[in-house]
């Protein structure tokens, strides 16, 4: 299905629900984070937990168009395994230590601002993930079959 036929099937959805498993914390969370035309203020605060940085105990709000992204994504791997998160929301000082033990993470991630999210889902090959991600033509989709995830956010449009 094209980008765009997409994005319009999540504006017409009544409802846009997600589950994640933060792989670091042994935590679960289905949600129905958007009904009615709304974002649910309680259902964005559970998402905002579990995304929250670990290892600060951190918690920041989630771009809400980071959740609307995700939604488009798993649509379109079809299937109803959850997202197994890596890493989502990053303090500073945590993206600075990353930053300074690993190449691949940018000094100023947009995982400090609560806009982008590290996965791979079960069931699925990191290629078709990045596909699905590609496929939305919306932020920046970073590929690391080495480290077993997906990285996607709502940055400008690019790829790595």
């Amino acid at each position: 299905m094209p980008a765009v036929a997409m994005a319009r099937t999540t504006v017409q959805l009544r409802r846009r629900s997600l589950k994640f498993y933060a792989l670091h914390t042994g935590e679960s969370l289905t949600t129905t984070y958007w009904e009615n035309g709304s974002y649910i203020p309680g259902e964005l605060d559970r998402v905002n937990y579990i995304l929250r940085d670990f290892r600060a105990n951190e918690v920041k709000p989630i771009d809400p168009t980071l959740l609307d992204l995700l939604t488009r994504i798993h649509y379109r791997l079809g299937t109803n395994e959850p997202f197994q998160v890596i890493s989502g929301y990053r303090s500073p000082l945590t993206n600075a230590m990353l930053h300074a033990n690993s190449e691949g993470v940018a000094v100023h991630s947009l995982h400090i601002d609560g806009k982008a999210i590290d996965i791979c889902v079960p069931g699925r090959s990191l290629a078709q993930l990045r596909g699905a991600a590609l496929a939305q033509q919306s932020g920046g989709v970073g590929y690391y079959p080495k480290s077993n995830f997906v990285h996607v956010d709502t940055g400008r449009v690019r790829f790595w």
